[in-house]
Protein backbone atom coordinates (compact mmCIF):
# COMPACT_ATOMS: atom_id res chain seq x y z
CA UNK A 1 0.00 0.00 0.00
CA UNK A 2 1.31 3.71 -0.59
CA UNK A 3 0.59 6.52 2.04
CA UNK A 4 -1.15 9.98 1.36
CA UNK A 5 -1.20 12.67 3.72
CA UNK A 6 -4.48 14.51 4.02
CA UNK A 7 -4.85 17.77 5.92
CA UNK A 8 -8.57 18.25 7.61
CA UNK A 9 -10.29 20.72 9.17
CA UNK A 10 -9.46 21.51 13.37
CA UNK A 11 -13.50 21.46 13.07
CA UNK A 12 -13.78 17.48 12.75
CA UNK A 13 -11.88 17.01 16.11
CA UNK A 14 -14.36 19.47 17.99
CA UNK A 15 -17.47 17.47 16.52
CA UNK A 16 -18.14 14.58 18.81
CA UNK A 17 -14.50 13.15 17.78
CA UNK A 18 -12.48 12.85 20.73
CA UNK A 19 -8.77 12.67 19.33
CA UNK A 20 -6.88 12.89 16.37
CA UNK A 21 -6.27 9.13 16.29
CA UNK A 22 -10.25 8.77 16.20
CA UNK A 23 -10.46 11.21 12.88
CA UNK A 24 -7.76 9.19 11.75
CA UNK A 25 -9.32 6.13 12.11
CA UNK A 26 -13.17 7.42 10.92
CA UNK A 27 -10.90 9.25 7.89
CA UNK A 28 -9.67 5.92 6.97
CA UNK A 29 -12.67 3.86 7.11
CA UNK A 30 -14.93 6.52 5.20
CA UNK A 31 -12.60 6.85 2.34
CA UNK A 32 -12.00 3.39 2.22
CA UNK A 33 -15.99 2.78 2.03
CA UNK A 34 -16.25 5.22 -0.60
CA UNK A 35 -13.65 3.51 -2.69
CA UNK A 36 -15.87 0.28 -2.23
CA UNK A 37 -19.14 2.38 -2.83
CA UNK A 38 -17.79 3.44 -6.39
CA UNK A 39 -16.38 -0.53 -7.14
CA UNK A 40 -12.78 0.98 -7.16
CA UNK A 41 -11.39 -1.43 -4.72
CA UNK A 42 -12.91 -4.57 -3.27
CA UNK A 43 -14.35 -5.36 0.28
CA UNK A 44 -10.84 -7.35 1.50
CA UNK A 45 -8.77 -3.94 0.12
CA UNK A 46 -11.25 -1.46 1.79
CA UNK A 47 -10.70 -3.20 4.75
CA UNK A 48 -7.35 -3.68 4.55
CA UNK A 49 -7.09 0.20 3.74
CA UNK A 50 -9.49 0.86 6.80
CA UNK A 51 -7.26 -0.99 8.92
CA UNK A 52 -10.35 -3.52 10.42
CA UNK A 53 -11.48 -7.30 9.04
CA UNK A 54 -13.38 -7.65 5.89
CA UNK A 55 -16.03 -8.92 8.25
CA UNK A 56 -16.07 -5.98 10.32
CA UNK A 57 -15.96 -3.59 7.39
CA UNK A 58 -18.75 -5.12 5.56
CA UNK A 59 -20.87 -4.89 8.95
CA UNK A 60 -19.88 -1.06 9.03
CA UNK A 61 -20.54 -0.87 4.92
CA UNK A 62 -24.40 -2.14 5.77
CA UNK A 63 -24.80 -0.10 8.56
CA UNK A 64 -23.90 3.58 6.65
CA UNK A 65 -26.09 1.90 3.98
CA UNK A 66 -23.56 0.72 1.29
CA UNK A 67 -25.00 -2.26 -0.38
CA UNK A 68 -22.42 -5.35 0.14
CA UNK A 69 -23.92 -7.68 -2.63
CA UNK A 70 -24.33 -6.42 -6.23
CA UNK A 71 -26.55 -9.22 -7.40
CA UNK A 72 -29.36 -9.49 -10.06
CA UNK A 73 -32.31 -11.23 -9.77
CA UNK A 74 -30.92 -14.34 -11.35
CA UNK A 75 -27.69 -13.88 -9.42
CA UNK A 76 -29.24 -13.82 -5.72
CA UNK A 77 -31.73 -16.69 -7.17
CA UNK A 78 -28.73 -19.15 -7.85
CA UNK A 79 -27.02 -18.19 -4.79
CA UNK A 80 -30.10 -18.88 -2.72
CA UNK A 81 -30.73 -22.09 -4.42
CA UNK A 82 -34.58 -20.77 -5.49
CA UNK A 83 -33.63 -21.23 -9.04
Amino acid sequence: MKTITLEIPESLLLHGVKSHDAVVRRSRFLLALKYFELGEITSGQAAAMAGVSRVKFLLEASRHGVPVADMDDDEARTEFGLS
